[in-house]
């Protein structure tokens, strides 16, 4: 069984991101680049179903700049079996980048796809759903277990409600959440070994995908500073500063 997993170089979780004078976007010049954590999340579970003896191959791939190389080397290093990246400079959105994603699968024919469920820079939670529906393939989102028994897929996913139990035809889209697994610490060896497996390139215009961006972003700012928290006397004062002052009530 062959699994694509797509992973994304991000700002860094520790780092405090800054907005630009001109409030256009954030500020990443010198700023310290990692994978997406979901990501990491995502990769883990590809190499656990491949020990497990269940995944024959790992592919991993990265959507973005040449720096995404560094990302894909991480990937392959926690374990994947080859790498490949879509080169491209241009802004990409969750929906270009699902149309990216939905013809490599084409290329590849992977038969389980694993994805970070949102990266930690936008936020958007979208591209998974897009490329299930793209390709037309079964969807199990926010996964916090994953298990391949008698050629299906089941996925336990978290919901409001608790947790539910999906079983899959494969092939199938699935994206990790927090509490899938811990992605295992990358040793010196293996970061090493990384550096001699395959990495290959193409680009959006290879692949026939338009990346062209059909959001524009307006302004970022920062959000609004928090006021420091009061002490009220009693459940009547309370009630009394929601109505006058919070005027929320």
């Amino acid at each position: 069984m062959k699994v694509l997993v797509a992973v994304k170089r991000v700002v860094d979780y520790n780092v405090k991101v800054r907005v630009k004078a001109d409030g256009s976007d954030v500020d990443i010049a010198n700023v310290k680049m990692s994978m997406n954590p979901f990501d990491e999340i995502a990769v883990e579970e590809a190499v656990r179903l491949k020990e497990a003896g269940k995944v024959t191959e790992i592919v991993a791939v990265s959507l973005g700049v040449k720096q995404c190389e560094e990302t894909l080397r991480t990937a392959l290093a926690m374990g994947a079996d080859r790498a490949i990246l879509v080169e491209t400079d241009a802004e990409l959105q969750p929906l270009a980048v699902a149309k990216l994603l939905r013809e490599v699968a084409k290329r590849e024919n992977p038969d389980l796809m694993i994805l970070g469920k949102q990266a930690i820079d936008d936020d958007a939670n979208q591209t998974g759903q897009m490329v299930s529906a793209l390709l037309d393939w079964p969807q199990g989102t926010f996964a916090s277990k994953v298990d391949v028994a008698d050629g299906a897929l089941l996925v336990t996913r978290e919901i409001d409600g608790g947790l539910e139990t999906l079983k899959l035809a494969l092939p199938a889209v699935v994206t990790a959440d927090l509490r899938l697994n811990e992605p295992r610490y990358v040793k010196l060896p293996n970061i090493m070994a990384a550096k001699k497996k395959p990495l290959d390139k193409t680009t959006p215009a290879d692949l026939g995908v338009d990346v062209a961006p059909r959001l524009k972003t307006l302004k970022v700012a920062e959000p609004a500073k928090r006021s420091a928290g009061i002490k009220v006397a009693n459940a009547a004062e309370l009630v009394a500063r929601l109505k006058t002052e919070a005027k929320v009530l």
